[in-house]
Order: structure tokens, then sequence, then C-alpha cells
């Protein structure tokens, strides 16, 4: 009797890899129909898995949070990232003369920091693992580099531990994040192009900018500044790539008239799909 039961008992749908937004407001996965409602920029539906997205920096398919009544963190943590590194890269480039990041320390400490930590943990509730390390880790960067910047910890002053020549710990410091950012543009290559392209601009800053410091230990001044600039540039790049990103988080038809396009890779799952659909209209 109990093995009958458990024969006649409904099975949960499988998970498959397809998902089509059809006409009529429903999304189709291999015939099954599922109704849907926007939620940033993905479709929150409660069976089946979402694209990648940077949006939401979902890098894959992922399974939705069933029921969601949390907003998407991701923007959030995005715009925080974004103006922070905006700010840092125009010192870096020494926009209009400016050439020390001072300002850059109230936002390291509050937006760049407590808030991008704040939605990396929101990120965890929502279920979102990449979502969660990268925007969590990142928030740890603006803290820790804010400390860095602060006269009163002393680290990088002439009478600190390093007696004022704190390039070589420096370029540590950066290369490590350039090793952590590394290890999450891996993972964002089957997501879309803006959110590989965020990783990536990301990744040369960190490079550059550690490679300045170690230029300036080896007392190249010349090779430093250009490589200072170089990282801002591509520092900038990322700021405004972080920004596109939140963009297509925050909009839906409930806000604006269009969305901007995220260009899914051809060899993701998405775009896969898009090739099958092609090919099935052409035939």
């Amino acid at each position: 009797m109990a093995s009958d039961n458990a024969n006649n008992a409904v099975q949960p749908p499988l998970a498959t890899t397809a998902l089509e937004k059809e006409s009529n407001g429903v999304h189709a996965t291999n015939g099954d129909q599922r109704r849907w409602h926007y939620h940033g920029d993905n479709a929150n539906i409660t069976t089946g898995y979402a694209q990648a997205s940077g949006g939401s920096l979902n890098p894959g398919l992922w399974k939705p949070y069933e029921h969601r009544k949390l907003a998407n963190p991701a923007p959030l943590g995005l715009c925080a990232f974004a103006l922070t590194t905006f700010v840092l890269s125009a010192v870096n480039t020494h926009t209009r003369g400016v050439k020390e990041p001072n300002i850059v320390v109230p936002l390291a400490f509050g937006y760049g920091g407590l808030v991008q930590l704040l939605a990396g943990m929101w990120e965890i509730a929502c279920g979102n693992t990449f979502g969660a390390t990268a925007l969590s880790s990142y928030g740890g960067f603006w803290i820790s580099y804010a400390i860095l910047l602060t006269p009163n910890w002393g680290i990088t002053a002439a009478n600190g531990p390093y007696e004022g020549n704190a390039s070589s710990p420096l370029g540590f410091f950066l290369t490590g994040w350039f090793i952590f950012t590394t290890l999450l543009l891996i993972c964002t290559l089957r997501s879309t192009v803006m959110f590989f392209s965020l990783f990536f601009t990301l990744d040369l800053a960190f490079l550059f900018l550690a490679c300045e410091q170690y230029a300036n230990d080896m007392g190249n001044k010349t090779a430093a500044i250009a490589l200072q600039k170089t990282g801002g540039v591509f520092g900038f790049l990322a700021a405004f790539l972080a920004w596109y990103c939140a963009l297509a988080g925050l909009q839906d038809s409930s806000n604006s008239f269009f969305q901007v396009p995220v260009f899914h890779f051809p060899w993701s799952d998405k775009g896969r799909e898009d090739r099958k659909k092609s090919a099935r209209a052409q035939a």
C-alpha cells in the first residue's frame, strides 16, 4: 500500500533549461505553461530557471526564490560600487588636477562599503550565492581601502609600520583583489556581454593599479603615473558598466518605456535558445 501511494504521488516537474516568454503573458518551457510577473529584470516564476542577468548579479541559469517578497538588492549594490569606483577613478586619472584620494574615504566607508555589504547580505536572503559573494566582498574591499586611507590608522604614514614606503604592501593588497576578481570573471563566461565586461574591466583596473604600486616601489615614477591613469580608465569603464547592469535590474514595465539590452553570449543558454528559434523560423 505504501508503495502504491508513493507511485500515485504527484511528482514535481523536472527542471528544464529552455525559457521563453509567449505573447499571452506566460512562460512556456517544453510545453509547460507557467504564470509570471516582473520583478526587476527577471520573471519571478515559482518553478523552472531564470536566465543569466547582470541586473540581478546572476551569471547563469538559477532557481528563483519561490514566492519572493523581497526586492532585488543587486541594483543597490551595483550603484554603490559604481559611484565609489567612479570617484576613485577620477582621482586615479588626475581629473582636473585632483591626485589625492581623500574624497573617496567617506564614500568608501558609507556607500561603497556599508551599503554594498548590506546589499550582499540581502543577496544571501534571496538565495543568490554569486551576488552575495561579489557584493559582500567588494563592500569589504571599500571599507578596508578606506581604513588604509584614514590618517588616524597610520598604516601608510611616514611613522607607520612601513615608514612611508607602503607601495609593495599596497601592491599585494591590490593583487589579491585582482586574483579574486579573476575568479568571479570566470563565473560570468556563460552570462551576458555587459555582465562579463563589468568584471573584465574591473579585473584590468586592479591589475594596472597593482602594477602602479610595484613601479612606485622601484622608483619608476613615469611608469607608475601611466599605470595609475590606465587603471583609472578601466575603473571608469567598470563604473559605467555597473550602472548599466543596475539599470537593467531596475527597469521593468511599470517604470520604463524600454529596457536596455544585455547581449547574451552566443554560447550561453539564452544564446543557444535564440539560435534554435531562428533555425525553426527559417525551416
